[in-house]
């Protein structure tokens, strides 16, 4: 028996072959896959074949008898993964360091596995901290002359900087500054009253920069982070080329007054607080409503939507003044949704669809959840406490996977 994964050394978002091969006709084999993560957690999955008349299994052609997912899907193993136990001190590394993914097939009694480390940040980038210039935040761009198109990446309500997520966009030939706007040292501490000049100050740097192509930046926000990508758009028509909004929101929407890991949800979604001011003026925003049924569902510890928070966009009288103005965006724009968000949902794009005066696409990814942005090719299973608080599972994890797969190729090629 014989297991291969190609390649060898890959990048997160690259997708594997993974075959078994010298196998009986027709026999069944079962692969096991393992992982941790910078925690030390280890992530499990597995699933059974039944090999062909020339004794081999193909991931990319072959749907599993049995396991963690049902259909052929060359990276099934990897985005049906589950964590296992507790998190072991002893196997913590640098969250940029390589990935371990480690395969075991079984047959017959006989074992055999293979092991490959995929890369967060790939070879052949340079990288450069921003430092003593008003900005927090990590530039990777290609080696080599250039010039790369400037893309400027903006995180949502978690706080700082997808570091991983912008190195891995780079690596396909981008100048990806990853921009981290409150939630670290220098920065304010929680999402609210944000300046869009500092937006405005990271567009300079891009612009100025020598390996970033001229003709304008790409900015491209992820939930939270794209009010903030669609504002900036808004705001400097002239420096901004295009704009991508990954389950956001074409609203201004109540800023967070805590931070969401510590803090009171129920207190949070009180207090209004603006996301974002202009020339030292908070602009409007559609505040959180806390319904009986959201009150109630955190009095007994059950789980909730936050998407309950967020007001219904058919009162046109409370969401007009809070509309991000989006006829100024001088450029094409992408829109990209889940179809059981859980959050703002489609319709917070939408409304914006008809405003726009370039190019505009709007996806939505139907039955997938809110974390469908960044790299695919990652567990979709994920936490639903945050802050004591137990949220509703959103989203089928096979509809995520493949809304993440859809939504890294139509970035890319939009950025193109």
């Amino acid at each position: 028996m014989r297991l291969d994964i190609t390649p060898e050394h890959p990048a997160l978002d690259t997708e594997l072959s993974i075959r078994v091969s010298e196998l009986p006709p027709a026999g069944r084999v079962t692969l096991h896959a393992h992982s941790t993560d910078a925690v030390g957690q280890a992530w499990v999955s597995q699933a059974s074949f039944t090999a062909d008349r020339g004794g081999v299994v193909d991931l990319r052609r072959d749907p599993p008898v049995a396991g963690f997912y049902r259909f052929a899907d060359p990276m099934g193993l990897v985005w049906s993964m589950r964590p296992a136990g507790t998190p072991d001190s002893g196997d913590l590394r640098d969250r940029l360091a390589p990935v371990p993914l480690r395969l075991t097939a079984e047959a017959d009694g006989a074992s055999v596995s293979a092991q490959v480390w995929r890369a967060l940040v790939p070879d052949g980038l340079v990288r450069t901290e921003l430092a003593d210039l008003g900005l927090v935040g990590v530039l990777f761009h290609p080696a080599g002359d250039g010039p790369w198109r400037g893309v400027m990446q903006l995180g949502g309500a978690e706080g700082g900087m997808h570091v991983d997520d912008a190195a891995l966009l780079a690596a396909h030939g981008f100048a990806v500054l990853a921009l981290a706007y409150f939630g670290m040292p220098g920065l304010p501490a929680t999402l609210r009253s944000i300046p869009l000049e500092y937006f405005g100050l990271a567009l300079d740097y891009l612009q100025t920069h020598q390996k970033v192509a001229p003709g304008g930046i790409a900015v491209m926000g992820v939930s939270k982070g794209s009010e903030a990508a669609l504002l900036t758009g808004a705001t400097y028509p002239d420096a901004v080329r295009s704009v991508i909004s990954v389950v956001g929101s074409a609203v201004h929407t109540q800023g967070i007054s805590q931070d969401i890991m510590s803090g009171s949800l129920l207190e949070i979604l009180q207090t209004p607080v603006a996301s974002w001011t202009y020339q030292g003026q908070d602009l409007p925003y559609l505040r959180n409503v806390v319904t009986p049924r959201l009150r109630a569902a955190l009095a007994a510890g059950d789980p909730v939507s936050i998407g309950w928070a967020f007001p219904d966009l058919g009162d046109p009288p409370e969401a007009g003044p809070a509309m991000i103005p989006v006829d100024r965006i001088s450029g094409p724009v992408l829109l990209l949704s889940a179809g059981d968000d859980g959050g703002y949902g489609a319709a917070y794009h939408e409304i914006a669809v008809s405003r726009l005066r370039y190019p505009a696409r709007h996806i939505v990814y139907e039955h997938a959840g809110h974390p469908i942005a960044g790299p695919p090719h990652r567990p979709t299973s994920r936490a639903r406490r945050y802050g004591g608080v137990e949220f509703q599972q959103t989203g089928i994890p096979a509809a995520d996977a493949a809304a993440r797969v859809g939504v890294w190729r139509e970035v890319r090629e939009f950025l193109q």
